[in-house]
């Protein structure tokens, strides 16, 4: 009689033992008293460096404690780009000159969105698909009501997210931008970026890709897909800490064409002129408004530079790895109590977070907090399982969903 060997998984501990990035995790910061059991939201805020504390102290002391407003002149002036240089080389895909940073991630939408409307006379209409990030729909709506644009809906299926077929019959003539994220912020679908953005050019549309989700997790290539404008925040897979600024990539071909809207004295071709009227600089620094947060722009270099380190490609890989551990554990522990796993099973449509719903998760995500098991929860019923690649160990991944299932086991 002949008998099936089933291939067993490697276990958690297994998988900690072979992963080469398993030293990286050393690098980041770990609270002292049992705080925190397993961190399962890296996808909303990453851990700090160990490095930033001492580099942040460094800054204090000397840039600003002892250059003070010499530094101006000596380096802060040119941050922006600087930094927007070093992400969009190490994490973008994007030449230099392209990239600034600066604003929130709102701001730097209305200032894209608003500059591709405003670019393309007759062009009077805005695609987005309804589940994208409340912030981008409502930015939308905001210019929409401001230039008496029409906004045209994608209806996609929230748990695969939004595929070439959804746009078929929504582009046209009158398109001016179409706006959707790379990787969705409920269910992780991974967008095929290159295929839509090609799309949405041949109907004579800009594209704007939302990259919070994605930049940092994985490999993106905004040049060679031929992408418009991006924008992506700092605070997620960049490590940059709260509220850290957003980036805003712009695609050389399109600078002297866009004239953002927010003009300010640091976005003026001669900021120190003191001039009647507003100039715009060249290139990417006219879209720069106000005085840039130099400050809070420090700590995301440590983060850019282990990245580059490693090579993103490596960071694709564990995130691979992680959300397949992930959906296997959910598959064993949570969808037998009733979760639902909306997340994609296909690796190559799934970022680095996946989604498991169930009515209660809501008073789970509570208790978890409590014991210092942090995952996040998305209404209505979404518990988020967010993994950052370089902070995040398959054991600890274990421990966490072993915690939701014995939480919502108790809640049944």
């Amino acid at each position: 009689m002949n008998t099936v060997q089933q291939t067993q998984r490697p276990s958690s501990a297994e998988l900690d033992a072979a992963d080469p990035l398993a030293a990286q995790r050393d690098a980041f910061y770990t609270p002292d008293g049992g705080q925190l059991a397993a961190y399962l939201d890296g996808n909303s805020l990453g851990r700090p460096l160990k490095a930033t504390a001492q580099n942040l102290a460094t800054f204090v002391e000397d840039a600003w404690g002892s250059r003070l407003i010499r530094g101006w002149d000596e380096q802060w002036m040119d941050e922006p780009t600087t930094v927007g240089d070093r992400i969009g080389e190490v994490t973008l895909g994007a030449a230099a000159g392209q990239v600034t940073i600066g604003d929130s991630t709102s701001v730097m939408l209305y200032k894209l969105i608003r500059a591709a409307v405003d670019s393309q006379p007759g062009r009077d209409e805005i695609v987005v698909d309804r589940d994208n990030f409340p912030t981008d729909r409502f930015i939308i709506e905001g210019i929409a009501a401001e230039k008496g644009a029409t906004i045209r809906w994608v209806a996609s299926n929230p748990a695969s997210g939004v595929r070439t077929t959804d746009l078929e019959g929504l582009l046209g003539e009158r398109t001016a931008v179409v706006v959707l994220s790379h990787v969705a912020y409920r269910s992780g679908f991974l967008a095929d970026a290159q295929a839509i953005t090609a799309m949405v050019k041949d109907a004579g549309a800009l594209m704007l890709w939302d990259l919070c989700h994605s930049v940092g997790s994985v490999p993106l290539e905004l040049d060679a897909w031929g992408v418009d404008l991006a924008v992506g925040c700092t605070y997620k897979y960049l490590n940059g800490g709260p509220g850290s600024p957003a980036f805003a990539y712009v695609n050389a071909s399109r600078q002297d064409t866009l004239q953002q809207p927010i003009w300010g004295w640091m976005g003026a071709d001669n900021p120190f002129g003191m001039t009647d009227s507003y100039t715009p600089a060249q290139g990417i620094r006219r879209f720069i408004t106000g005085t840039p947060p130099v400050l809070a722009m420090q700590p995301l270099k440590d983060m850019v530079e282990l990245i580059a380190a490693v090579g993103m490609e490596a960071v694709r890989e564990k995130s691979v790895k992680l959300t397949e551990h992930a959906v296997a554990l959910a598959e064993e522990m949570l969808v037998p109590l009733g979760a639902d796993i909306v997340s994609p099973r296909n690796t190559a449509e799934r970022g680095s977070h996946i989604t498991v719903d169930h009515p209660l998760f809501g008073d789970v995500t509570r208790k978890l907090w409590e014991q210092g098991v942090i995952p996040d929860f998305r209404p209505p019923h979404g518990l988020r399982i967010g993994l950052s690649p370089l902070s995040t160990g398959y054991e600890e991944l274990e421990l966490g969903i072993t915690a939701i299932r014995d939480v919502l086991a108790e809640l049944l």
